[in-house]
């Protein structure tokens, strides 16, 4: 069952929902996102219909499959859920337009991170994710333009590489000193209140900020228990990057009126400038910021050093000739690569060598994709040899005798003389 057939169980939209349907939609790029901030309090005036328009919910629904995530308390994955909205979808809309609709507890998931601790996720029910994604796709055309330029997480048009190019290019304006500040627990620890009093300043609609509050109360179940939350909005659900976004905004356009040169992405915000002393000032000023949002800042993990010293999502720098600042990878991400690879080419893991590549393949592009940014020729020609010498031992190893593998060598060596496609496997050595 698709979607769109549970869709066409829909009422038609009336009244609120379609005088605004011209209005969400609104061009990003129009004389609306050049307003004062004070004027965007108008600008939400019915969002909440549009985003519940049939059509605006079937993107929202695509998106959401697309996604492939995990089925929440609920236990409906995406089909079941269509099969779920097929029927119950007229109620929970007249809920959702009446504000009487509470959202499902979400569940918790922990997952490992790189530096040995555990990340928590709250996994909404599908029903919820869809509904979040409707609302992001009607309420990011307007918020998103009026964020700063110096943001660049879960933006549309903007990505992680573009922050650490921007990074790059302060560090060579001679701006060597960076203020690194790292915030606790991020998303667990957002106040609502601060939130909703930011996003009502953007929004004018009660009854998406009403919807959003109801989200972010929404308790936790874990272990099967449901446990009330007060503060946080946590990582999984689609609106979370945005509400991060809104609160934050602050904290940039006071750096932005004090003129500081700054990336940020997510909660991850790096400030650059030309000595200790301007430095520790831009600290005292960040931690007076972020207390005034109720925000605490990791002061074991934040520091005012060289830029030489520290990693801005998962790459550093260094100087080349002539003075050229050029990106590489940190020493933490290629140290993750690394044990991640030796885990994925174990030679006592019992798999053939399609195995270990199917395994391997995957992991290995998305990283090169990720880090490929880096200006480091000599590490990778390394890494290609360490990886080819790698698969070498694991192909020795399902020889096992010498009796075997001096045949197998010499054949081999032999249609290596055909191309130096063929030698370089076994010489292990880069193209």
């Amino acid at each position: 069952m698709s979607m769109h057939q549970a869709m066409r169980q829909m009422p038609e939209q009336s009244g609120r929902a379609g005088v605004v349907r011209g209005e969400a939609a609104h061009d990003p790029a129009s004389d609306e996102a050049q307003c004062p901030r004070h004027e965007t309090t108008d600008t939400g005036l019915g969002l909440l219909g549009a985003a519940l328009t049939r059509e605006n919910l079937q993107r929202a629904f695509k998106r959401v499959r697309a996604n492939k995530g995990a089925a929440g308390v609920d236990g409906l994955d995406i089909d079941q859920t269509a099969l779920h909205l097929k029927i119950h979808w007229p109620v929970i809309r007249e809920q959702l337009l009446s504000g009487t609709y509470r959202p499902s507890a979400v569940r918790r998931v922990t997952i490992p991170k790189p530096d040995g601790g555990q990340r928590e996720l709250g996994i909404p029910t599908v029903t919820d994710r869809v509904i979040q994604q409707a609302l992001l796709q009607v309420l990011q055309p307007i918020l998103d333009p009026t964020f700063s330029e110096h943001s660049y997480g879960f933006r549309p048009g903007r990505r992680a590489h573009d922050a650490v190019l921007a990074a790059q290019g302060y560090v060579q304006s001679g701006r060597r000193v960076v203020v690194d500040v790292d915030l606790e627990k991020f998303f667990d620890t957002v106040n609502h209140d601060i939130l909703i009093d930011r996003l009502q300043r953007r929004i004018g609609d009660p009854g998406v900020i009403r919807l959003i509050r109801a989200y972010l109360n929404s308790g936790i179940m874990s272990d099967g228990v449901v446990l009330q939350r007060y503060q946080g909005t946590p990582q999984g659900g689609p609106l979370s990057p945005l509400l991060a976004n809104v609160l934050l905004d602050e904290v940039d356009r006071e750096l932005e009126r004090r003129g500081h040169c700054f990336a940020r992405y997510a909660d991850d915000c790096n400030v650059y400038v030309r000595s200790r002393r301007a430095g520790q000032r831009v600290m005292a000023v960040l931690r007076k910021l972020y207390s005034k949002l109720h925000l605490v800042v990791n002061e074991a993990k934040s520091a005012v050093a060289s830029v030489f010293g520290r990693k801005f999502l998962g790459y550093s720098f260094w100087v080349a000739k002539g003075g050229v600042v050029k990106r590489r990878v940190a020493d933490k991400p290629m140290a993750t690569f690394k044990q991640r690879v030796r885990q994925l080419t174990r030679r006592s893991g019992g798999r053939s060598m399609p195995e270990v590549v199917q395994r391997l393949r995957p992991y290995a592009l998305g990283w090169k994709a990720y880090f490929g940014l880096s200006q480091t020729p000599r590490v990778w020609r390394e890494l290609d040899e360490w990886l080819r010498h790698r698969m070498r031992a694991i192909q020795l190893k399902h020889w096992k005798r010498g009796t075997t593998i001096f045949p197998l060598m010499t054949s081999t060596l032999r249609t290596a003389r055909c191309g130096p496609a063929c030698r370089v496997v076994w010489q292990g050595r880069s193209r």
